[in-house]
């Protein structure tokens, strides 16, 4: 487990990152988002609070593989 419930995992080689959340005991895949809007959109939906504010605070997300907001492979 991390110690970040939220993690953007490294960009796959034909784009966009598989999000997932940690809760109830387990890692959850919330889908994988191709842009900022999606991951908002992932994590509104699942109950996260005012999304927009949290993508860039290392608290909550953690970026694996590649930097903040990039989206493609390399």
């Amino acid at each position: 487990m991390t110690s970040t419930p939220i993690v953007v995992h490294q960009p796959s080689p034909t784009g966009g990152r598989r999000v997932t959340v940690y809760g109830h005991g387990h890692d959850e895949i919330l889908g994988t988002a191709y842009s900022d809007h999606d991951l908002v959109v992932f994590l509104a939906a699942s109950g996260v609070q005012d999304p927009d504010s949290m993508l860039d605070d290392d608290l909550w997300i953690e970026w694996r593989g590649g930097p903040p907001h990039q989206w493609s492979a390399a």
